[in-house]
């Protein structure tokens, strides 16, 4: 049943290794109880530690830092469940002791490993995955546990074999809600190695060790021959294993031995090469699906002392201490009513640089030059805050990392207060970093933002020239019917570009040039040159029928700087061409007026800087600004001038190609 219930909501790889276990599982539990001693039970048998073992692989592969030697630890435990397949064929191909022997060894060495194994996959798991693997790990753990104890008294006396049997249903049942619950987890596992050599050899020194004493027990207790030595022998059994499924679930134990280990089978407490790897690696790792820096410079401190959570305060630019970023933090957030002590703290933490331990100053016996920098009252009421790490970038206080405290509170050394200094100062200056990355974005936006602006405002111009052209002749022929439709319609254009010209303003106009595409350039080019043909002649000549790939707004806008700066530039009675053709696969659009033209050094140098203009009341953007349209476009712009005799400014674009021509025919 429970498979049915979870294998619709299976997405991934590891919850389908889940199913594959559940599904071995059952079927093992049913042979066992309808055929008990027939090979095909102990077949299934196999094949369901195989299943186990090879999720338990799976979950650690997800790890970048497995090391080798756990891989080698996999292989030999498969290998001893391939060998135990042979052997139990044998046995009831061969029915002899030695071969009866060999198999229940073989099936200890398998239990053991597997024990292994979950130990090491647990322990290697980040603080935040414990909770997602921690019930299948138990329910694993309890069920190789028994088997271990199981095979351990068959080979030392066979004869309690069968009451430990009858107690094995009751096992398999008790793990199966542990599995259903695991089942329904669908956060990732992600997993985390740290000095796991050392753990691993101890994990499977204490096994042996519990062989030894479970040895000699059953061997002594065999030995006096008393009626109740088996049921003193089941009663170890069951004590043995609650004390087992006590300690290793338990997160203060852990962190105990870990603690007790560094300190007397280490010359240092860390691993220096190894845990700054780890951490630069978790302060760097960016990408979509990355934490936000905050929280990876939190966590990168928590691995360093088994923190369960942190949180990162830092001052904004009012002076104000608020909070930043936090990771699993259990406690509360800095109050605002606290306000002025958290400043005059900052500042007194900005100059001592000093890391806090709360529990000294809780407790009584820190050092006078701790207590320069006297958190503020929410800080020691706060019983889960353990440590405060100051972010120095500079002579700055860039920002103030609490971590929680761990189920197992020590008192740091100088190998703690060096590490987290030196971690400190690097953390600073990646938020630095990112925090000056933030600004220059910023002003970057502002820059694009103040430079639409200008082209804006040149757009503007222009409209207020015609504008004040349409109010001077309203004097003169207000009473005319068709000046005044003309000047309905000079307003209606003039409304609409100026609508336009807001639009550009908003963040989102920038990506509206992409979106060329085959345009037919009749119609661009004589909205374009519509207005300047009331103040000037302008004439449109050459195939004005081409289509080319044009963003229509962009190159309307374009063509009206140029015909503008045309106009203003030639004498009234010399009129301004603009010339359509096609060459090699481009469309040329074709300027030309017969000014005064501009000799080669202000066309290199100075044409196309903003701000530079001949013009008394010009603003000089015209021309770069014709320039960057038609850049966006994909286009390109060209000019050619001659003191004296005139300036042709020259726009190639693509040419729409053999997929327009359809509509040419149409249009």
């Amino acid at each position: 049943g429970l498979l049915i219930w979870r294998v619709g909501a299976i997405r991934q790889q590891d919850q389908r290794m889940l199913m594959a276990g559940f599904a071995v599982t059952g079927c093992w539990a049913w042979l066992s109880a309808i055929l008990p001693g027939d090979p095909l039970t102990s077949f299934a048998e196999t094949a369901r530690n195989l299943v186990w073992i090879g999720l338990i692989y799976g979950l650690s592969a997800s790890s970048d830092e497995r090391q080798h030697g756990v891989r080698l630890v996999y292989a030999a435990v498969a290998a001893v469940l391939g060998f135990q397949l042979v052997v139990t064929s044998l046995r009831y191909a061969i029915p002899t002791d030695a071969v009866r022997d060999t198999a229940t060894l073989l099936r200890i060495t398998a239990a053991a490993g597997s024990l292994v194994l979950v130990h090491n996959l647990y322990g290697q798991a980040s603080p935040a995955s414990r909770s997602n693997i921690g019930l299948a790990m138990l329910a694993l753990s309890l069920t190789w546990s028994y088997d271990l104890n199981l095979y351990t008294i068959a080979y030392l006396d066979s004869r309690l074999t069968p009451d430990l049997l009858e107690w094995r249903g009751a096992i398999v049942a008790a793990t199966a809600p542990m599995f259903a619950l695991a089942a329904n987890r669908d956060e990732g596992w992600r997993i985390r190695l740290s000095r796991a050599a050392t753990f691993q050899s101890l994990s499977l020194l204490a096994i042996c060790a519990y062989f030894a004493v479970m040895a000699i027990l059953a061997t002594a207790l065999r030995g006096t021959g008393v009626e109740w030595s088996r049921g003193l022998l089941v009663s170890l059994l069951a004590a043995m294993t609650v004390a087992a499924m006590a300690l290793l679930p338990s997160a203060k134990a852990r962190s105990w031995a870990k603690v007790k280990i560094s300190k007397h089978l280490f010359e240092h407490r860390y691993d220096y090469r190894a845990e700054w790897l780890r951490f630069t690696d978790t302060v760097g790792r960016a990408g979509p699906e990355a934490a936000p820096l905050g929280q990876r410079v939190i966590k990168a401190f928590a691995d360093f002392v088994d923190a369960p959570g942190g949180l990162l305060l830092a001052s904004d630019s009012s002076g104000s201490v608020a909070t930043a970023s936090s990771w699993n933090w259990p406690g509360r957030n800095p109050p605002a009513s606290e306000l002025d002590q958290m400043r005059n703290f900052w500042s007194a933490l900005e100059e001592s640089g000093r890391i806090i331990e709360f529990d000294a100053l809780r407790n009584g016996w820190a050092k006078p030059e701790d207590c320069v920098a006297l958190p503020p009252q929410w800080m020691l009421e706060e019983r889960r805050a353990w440590i405060g790490v100051p972010l120095i970038h500079g002579e700055q206080l860039f920002g103030l990392i609490l971590l929680a405290a761990p189920d197992y509170r020590r008192v740091l050394d100088w190998e703690d207060f060096d590490l987290l200094r030196t971690a400190g100062r690097q953390a600073a200056s990646s938020l630095a970093e990112a925090h000056g990355q933030e600004a220059l974005s910023n002003a970057q936006r502002f820059e694009e933002f103040n430079r639409r602006f200008a082209f804006i405002l040149h757009d503007v111009k222009n409209l207020v020239s015609q504008l004040s052209l349409l109010s001077r002749n309203a004097e003169r022929h207000a009473d005319n019917p068709e000046f005044r439709a003309d000047m309905v319609a000079t307003l209606r254009s003039s409304v609409g570009k100026m609508n336009d010209l807001l639009a550009r303003l908003s963040p989102q106009a920038q990506a509206r040039a992409q979106h060329a595409e085959p345009q037919p350039l009749r119609t661009i080019l004589s909205d374009a040159i519509a207005a300047k043909r009331r103040d000037h002649e302008v004439k449109l000549l050459g195939d004005t029928n081409l289509w080319a790939v044009v963003d229509p707004i962009g190159l309307e806008q374009a063509v009206g700087h140029l015909v503008q700066n045309a106009v203003e530039a030639s004498p009234a009675d010399q009129p301004v061409t603009v010339r359509v053709d096609e060459t090699a696969g481009e469309v040329r659009i074709t300027i030309a007026d017969k000014g005064s033209g501009m000799d080669g050094d202000f066309v290199r140098n100075r044409l196309f800087q903003p701000f530079a203009s001949t013009k008394p009341d010009g603003f000089g953007i015209g021309s770069f600004e014709a320039r960057a349209l038609v850049a966006a476009m994909g286009g390109r712009l060209a000019v050619d001038s001659t003191p004296g005799a005139g300036t042709e400014f020259t726009i190639f674009l693509p040419a729409a190609g053999d997929a327009a021509q359809p509509q040419r025919k149409r249009a």
